[in-house]
């Protein structure tokens, strides 16, 4: 079957080629491109790199897409159609000859090239090698031998700055007998006046140093370097900058005019205001500089994102002022003033939300919110919330489980401190961002209609962090669970009863213990072509209870105040990787694993806990809980099998080609593969184990999806059918089931 597709690949981009042609005008062909053939007389360790740097200066570049180019020149016949006009719209290109290409200015880009990366006095010949209706371009190169460094020294003066300069050169990666590299002689001055900003030197910058060479002490292709201080720098740049005063603006609005403020001095900062807005102690650790420090960028920039993140403020100012200097200063003075400007104390926020969970419920939800920012003149904030939500499993009508239906009553109050409650003062410790402890707790009421309704209290102490610009960890040292099951319907009960798997994981009320994220998350850096994002998450709950807790004479489990708690270890991990390819289109790997440990006082897993596949968010050609655990079916697809299909473990794998269409409208093609299993086997659940055969177990979908992504916010319908069941025994075809396609509306990316 992969043979045929090939074949078909291979069909398409002859068929394609050959259309392409017969549009090529008589006296031109297609520039294909250009290649480099280097010879030398001796060996050149990097020859790829030096083909790499090359192949940046050739322009035009040819035509990338051949299907694009088609459609360019069915457009512009005049009778392309509606398809072509929109691939041509996405993907058209404007066709590139070979006269398009200036041969002589090439090779004089490419000499310039080689005499950059040292190879002074090579030479280049050119040859145009032509096929049927295209052509591309050889380049011969004879590679002249490089230039070597022998020496690297600093034109020295009696200016303290020289002084500074000469330390730095230690740290130099520049190094004896390297070649000559333009590119890394512009990253050293850099790096230079790095150095020299943060020992004080506020007004230098690289362009006041320049490189020279002498190649007159040798005959052998050496040379030495030499760095010196333009002639015409700045006085002012060849001074270090201490802070002679620092102050802070804690409640910066456009009607303070500081006439009659408070000012109280910590640390070598000044904190100035009106009336008590924030308090000095609590601010102060967020600052890196003081009085009297040497200027440098890196803590004013630091000490900026600090202060940003302190959900007190809307916008972080800092100014500096050159005091004079005079011919008998040694050292510069800069007066430092830090403006913060804060957000509402007080905000009340109505939300009305259409959710569309993994789970499969989608409904309305209505949301409360009252926010106090400042609490305790800390930088504190408080935020509780009220909602009221309805949802119902429209998509479970397959599986007869209508009757999921649910009705959804909470408050939760959450109070975030900008700093760590900690015994002990480690806030040293973090240089990038000062971890914050969050408080939280909150009651919910669940009615799942025709079934149960749960009443469930759960509170979390944890602290949160940015370690640096990708990682960022969550960690709750408490993190307590604990649910009530009541009004239990016959119709469940006798779900439970038939059930001994899913009736355990319902017993135990009470879930505490510890929860860790770490998330490395490149997506936000838009320098990045080709981003990764991994999350992993760590859940072990019982332990601490369990040295705590009483044995029960009749069920032989323990129990904290009568309350029986579970006992588990669960981790999982989430890792993508996105190649990012020019008109907004993204290639998204991703692979998904999780695993479950029940142990001591649990048999299972906490239904809550569980793994479960299928459904939008996860493989999109079956319904949620409809996969597994391993092969098992159930006899009747009734409201009881929606509990079943749960297990300890999960795999995932998906492929996702996104691609725009036209303005907010964005189109992807989709593969993705999966399923759950238990650890241990259930008689309950035939078919449900682990085994080394669960690759024949996965099941796989295929399909295409439509989105609308307007700002971030998305709407999403996806098609997908069956490619693979797990039901199916290993030697059952793998076939593209068309006919059982099923739609998938949600809120979001499905990652």
């Amino acid at each position: 079957m992969k043979r045929n597709y090939f074949l078909l690949l291979f069909f398409v981009i002859v068929l394609y080629s050959c259309s392409v042609k017969r549009f090529i005008p008589e006296n031109e062909t297609l520039y294909e491109g250009a290649t480099f053939k280097i010879e030398s007389k001796e060996e050149i360790a990097d020859d790829q790199a030096i083909k790499e740097a090359l192949q940046e200066v050739l322009r035009p570049q040819p035509n990338s897409s051949k299907l694009g180019l088609l459609a360019h020149y069915k457009v512009e016949t005049g009778k392309p159609g509606f398809i072509y006009r929109f691939i041509d719209k996405r993907l058209g290109e404007e066709p590139v000859y070979q006269s398009d290409v200036d041969i002589s200015n090439t090779e004089n880009l490419i000499l310039n090239r080689l005499e950059n990366l040292g190879f002074f006095y090579s030479s280049v010949t050119s040859e145009i090698i032509k096929n049927d209706k295209t052509s591309e371009v050889v380049y011969t190169i004879q590679l002249a031998k490089p230039y070597t460094m022998e020496t690297y020294q600093l034109a020295a003066d009696t200016l303290s700055i020289h002084k500074e300069i000469q330390k730095t050169l230690d740290q130099s990666f520049i190094k004896k007998g390297e070649r000559f590299n333009l590119a890394r002689l512009k990253v050293e001055r850099e790096r230079i006046d790095a150095d020299l900003k943060s020992k004080g030197y506020y007004n230098f910058n690289a362009d006041f140093l320049i490189f020279e060479i002498d190649t007159n002490q040798y005959k052998n292709k050496r040379f030495d370097l030499f760095l010196r201080l333009k002639k015409n720098t700045p006085i002012k740049a060849l001074f270090a900058y201490k802070l002679k005063t620092v102050n802070i603006y804690p409640n910066t609005s456009v009607n303070n005019d500081y006439k009659h403020a408070d000012t109280t001095t910590m640390k070598g900062v000044n904190f100035i205001q009106d009336t008590l807005f924030f308090k000095p102690k609590r601010l102060r650790p967020f600052v890196l500089f003081e009085e009297g420090q040497l200027y440098d960028p890196k803590k004013f920039k630091a000490t900026s994102r600090r202060l940003s993140s302190i959900s007190t403020y809307k916008f972080v100012n800092v100014q500096f002022e050159e005091q004079p200097i005079t011919d008998r200063d040694t050292i510069g003075y800069l007066n430092t003033s830090v403006y913060l400007s804060p957000l509402n104390k007080r905000a009340l926020s109505a939300e009305l939300q259409a959710n569309a969970k993994s789970s499969g419920f989608t409904g309305p939800t209505l949301a409360l919110s009252y926010t106090n920012r400042n609490l305790f003149k800390g930088g504190e904030v408080l935020k509780i919330t009220g909602k009221f939500g309805y949802e119902a499993q429209l998509r479970g009508k397959a599986n007869n489980t209508t009757g999921l239906n649910s009705t959804q009553l909470g408050l939760t109050a959450d109070l975030l401190f900008p700093r760590l409650l900690f015994p002990m003062d480690v806030s040293e410790q973090f240089k990038y961002n000062i971890p914050k402890t969050k408080i939280s707790a909150g009651i919910e009421y669940l009615n799942r209609n025709q079934l149960y309704s749960l009443s469930s209290f759960n509170t979390s102490f944890g602290y949160q962090w940015n370690a640096n610009t990708y990682v960022y960890h969550t960690i709750n040292p408490i993190s307590t669970n604990y649910i009530r099951l009541s009004n239990s319907t016959d119709e469940f009960d006798a779900i439970l009863e038939d059930n001994l798997f899913l009736k355990n994981s319902f017993e135990q009320q009470l879930i505490s213990g510890l929860t860790y994220n770490f998330t490395y998350n490149e997506l936000g850096d838009f320098n990045k072509k080709n981003p990764f994002f991994f999350s992993s998450n760590i859940d072990i709950a019982g332990n601490s209870l369990s040295l705590l807790g009483s044995k029960d004479d009749i069920t032989g489990r323990k129990t904290i105040l009568g309350v029986e708690f579970a006992q588990y270890a669960k981790i999982d991990f989430d890792a993508r990787f996105y190649l990012r390819f020019k008109n907004e289109q993204t290639l998204i790997t991703r692979l998904f694993a999780g695993l479950g440990y029940a142990y001591g006082n649990s048999d299972v897993l906490p239904f809550s806990r569980q793994f479960f596949a299928g459904g939008p968010y996860s493989i999109r050609a079956f319904r949620t809980r409809s996969v597994g655990p391993g092969t098992y079916v159930p006899e009747n697809p009734d409201i009881s099998s929606f509990f079943d299909r749960s297990g300890d473990i999960r795999l995932e794998a998906n492929v996702e080609y996104r691609f725009p269409l036209y303005s907010y409208f964005k189109g992807a093609f989709f593969v993705d593969a999966g399923n759950v299993w238990l650890r241990n086997e259930n008689s309950e659940l035939p078919g449900g184990k682990f085994t080394k055969n669960f690759m024949n177990e996965l099941a796989i979908g295929a399909g295409a999806g439509l989105r609308v992504d307007i700002q971030g916010f998305v709407l999403r319908l996806d098609w997908a059918a069956p490619v693979h069941a797990p039901v199916q025994n290993e030697t059952s075809k793998y076939t593209f089931d068309a006919g059982n396609g099923i739609f998938n509306f949600a809120i979001g990316y499905p990652f």
